[in-house]
């Protein structure tokens, strides 16, 4: 049967569908309105989308890169969101990014990326993003395309393993699990909530995991403990410190943990914790209590190498008590020591002797949970100081973690 041998309605219906279907997809499945973003993301260590406020004043970032007549300007026109990024030098300055028509004309320093406008924070910076963008790229997969659809759609941050280093300096290989990840970020009476990932590698592409819940705040937060870090595995831990194989010889040579010992360890359920000390030479004391897989004898016997080791180093060993030893510098000061808790439970500590032991108690979601009063650690000199200020600032923070290559990420940032 030929098409114009069908009755004239049926063809008139074929052809309304072939019509109004595509249009209502159009209508119903709203375009990437910000389709730059992707370009941008490449060479942005840290992403973070905005919501456009225009009855409020302008940020501080649109009036300095802007000037204040352009910033209030652009800054009525916003309706969704706006976005700031970080490059891998963090010390260059905030690039800012919005949505303008095609018309507008650019701002000095500022470059137009498919339909975004970007303020770059110095000539030099534009001219160094614009050469970047010449660079063909790869179209998001994985965890970054989740990220990019995220930053398009509500507020959200997105950092890659140069922002977590530029934040936590030398505390970064402790995060080794979180090296690339995104958060998606709303307000709640004085708290930040954030639910997301992180992916131990940035060339990962796994499927995204399954979300965990936004953890509640500690009912009594105690001062004197302003960091406490409990996990079902220290993998989570050891995998970024034993990233290097010098550090994995120096182990194995003057500590006598070697690769068994080592491997047996990465499965030990574990917590850590930091105790503030009011007085003496310490600011604070660091308490790592592990459950010890296998039978005790192994681990007795690491700890007689590891006794050599800090002889050899000029400390002095005391034994007020069977399970206890304390090591001493020359001066009778105590710089650490072990206690056996139980016949598999062992703690190790830096500082003076705890008179409290912490306890193994499994965290009550996910695998690993870190509870942190940052404004007591500031005080204490011992947050890294990349973090940002709104983080330095908060009370309380709750994090919590599932997964070890692909990680859930749900937490809480106590703002008062």
């Amino acid at each position: 049967m030929l098409l114009k041998d069908l009755p004239l309605r049926v063809t008139a219906l074929t052809s309304a569908v072939l019509l109004v279907v595509p249009a209502a997809l159009v209508l119903l499945v709203p375009r990437r309105l910000a389709s730059g973003l992707d370009r941008l993301m490449p060479d942005a260590a840290l992403l973070q989308s905005f919501a456009a406020r225009p009855a409020q004043p302008p940020p501080v970032l649109w009036q300095q890169r802007l000037g204040p007549a352009d910033a209030e300007r652009h800054w009525r026109a916003q309706r969704r969101l706006w976005w700031q990024f970080w490059g891998p030098h963090g010390d260059a300055g905030a690039y800012l990014v919005f949505s303008a028509p095609p018309t507008e004309q650019l701002p000095a320093d500022g470059l137009r990326v498919d339909d975004l406008i970007v303020v770059a924070p110095s000539p030099l910076a534009r001219q160094l993003l614009q050469e970047q963008l010449k660079l063909r790229r790869r179209p998001p997969k994985g965890l970054d395309l989740r990220c990019s659809q995220a930053l398009l759609q509500q507020e959200a941050v997105h950092w890659n393993p140069a922002a977590l280093a530029q934040m936590l300096g030398p505390l970064a290989p402790l995060a080794m699990t979180l090296q690339q990840g995104c958060l998606s970020l709303r307000s709640e009476s004085a708290s930040l909530l954030w639910q997301g990932e992180a992916e131990a590698s940035p060339d990962a592409h796994a499927a995204a995991p399954d979300r965990l819940g936004v953890p509640s705040l500690p009912l009594n937060p105690s001062a004197a403990q302003p960091l406490e870090l409990r996990g079902k595995r220290l993998d989570l831990l050891l995998r970024g410190l034993l990233s290097t194989a010098l550090l994995r010889t120096a182990l194995a040579e003057r500590y006598g943990l070697g690769a068994e010992q080592l491997r047996r360890l990465q499965a030990a359920p574990f917590s850590l914790r930091l105790q503030a000390q009011p007085k003496g030479a310490y600011r604070a004391g660091l308490q790592l209590l592990v459950r010890l897989p296998g039978e005790r004898k192994l681990w007795e016997r690491w700890l007689l190498d590891l006794s050599t080791a800090l002889e050899q180093q000029g400390l002095t060993r005391l034994k007020p008590q069977p399970a206890l030893s304390l090591w001493n510098r020359e001066d009778g000061a105590v710089v650490g020591g072990w206690r056996w808790l139980a016949a598999d439970q062992l703690l190790l500590f830096l500082g003076p002797n705890p008179v409290q032991a912490p306890t193994l108690q499994a965290p009550a979601e996910g695998d690993w949970q870190l509870v942190v009063q940052p404004k007591s650690l500031e005080a204490l000199q011992l947050l890294p100081p990349g973090l940002p200020v709104v983080v330095k600032r908060a009370s309380q923070l709750v994090l919590l973690g599932r997964g070890s290559g692909s990680t859930a990420l749900a937490g809480r940032l106590e703002l008062r």
